[in-house]
């Protein structure tokens, strides 16, 4: 009898077993146990205090192994943008003597962030300041051309949050680092492109970021629950959440 029924691809069936491998190795990743400076720009509290307190997503909400394979790219793509600032005569520092990362760690450890990398010198045609913050971004045709057009801190808030924050802690283990404007580094995807800017320090954002860190910090020990950003679950930020689901079958 013919069997008329679909079977996988080839390539189908390599996939699924690629990304089985890739999601069972997050499984198997112990999960933070602090709050990330790299995300306290993201606009809503409730999400970033659901993520602290390790709060289970909602089913199918966690990473596809697709997502995983995006986010591992990207990483490549920044070890890539390393080695070509390092060619063309910029001192990138990304790793301490110990051969770890450089950041820092807060609040007894609650608060934590890892940096891309430190200028340490730049050709004098460039006029770079030293010390000084490298942050490197991948990002898609369309977000990249934002990016070049609007700046980092209007396309992408989260990212200057982030390197405010970043500056501001960072000057306690390397002095000066938050006077000297950060280098942000964008890489398209898509195209290979590269953007590059100056980012000053935003003292007043770092301040304010840092006192949402707490905020989320002393409510989660008190069991307080933060206002999640919006009162409509449609709204775009709530439909995209991970914990959408949690947060709205809770009282506000």
């Amino acid at each position: 009898m013919l069997d008329f029924n679909p079977r996988p691809s080839m390539a189908e069936r390599i996939n699924a077993l690629v990304d089985a491998a890739l999601v069972a190795e997050r499984e198997a990743t112990p999960p933070r146990t602090y709050l990330g400076a790299s995300r306290l720009g993201h606009a809503c509290e409730r999400a970033l205090q659901f993520e602290f307190a390790a709060a289970p997503k909602d089913e199918g909400a966690d990473f596809s192994g697709q997502t995983l394979r995006i986010f591992a790219i990207g990483h490549q793509l920044e070890d890539l943008a390393i080695r070509w600032l390092r060619a063309a005569g910029i001192d990138l520092v990304t790793q301490k003597l110990d051969g770890g990362q450089f950041g820092f760690s807060v609040v007894g450890g609650r608060i934590r962030g890892h940096v891309d990398g430190i200028i340490a010198d730049a050709p004098a045609a460039l006029g770079l300041r030293s010390p000084a913050l490298w942050e490197c971004k991948t990002m898609n045709a369309k977000n990249w051309r934002a990016c070049v057009k609007d700046g980092v801190t209007v396309s992408k808030p989260v990212y200057a949050a982030q390197i405010a924050i970043y500056q501001a802690y960072m000057e306690l283990s390397v002095p000066g680092i938050s006077t000297a404007p950060a280098l942000f580094t964008a890489i398209n995807k898509d195209t290979a492109e590269l953007h590059h800017e100056l980012v000053p320090f935003d003292a007043d954002l770092a301040q304010r970021m840092s006192d949402r860190a707490v905020r989320i910090l002393q409510a989660t020990d008190a069991g307080d629950l933060l206002p999640r950003i919006a009162a409509n679950r449609d709204f775009f930020e709530c439909r995209f959440c991970a914990h959408a689901e949690r947060c709205w079958s809770l009282t506000a």
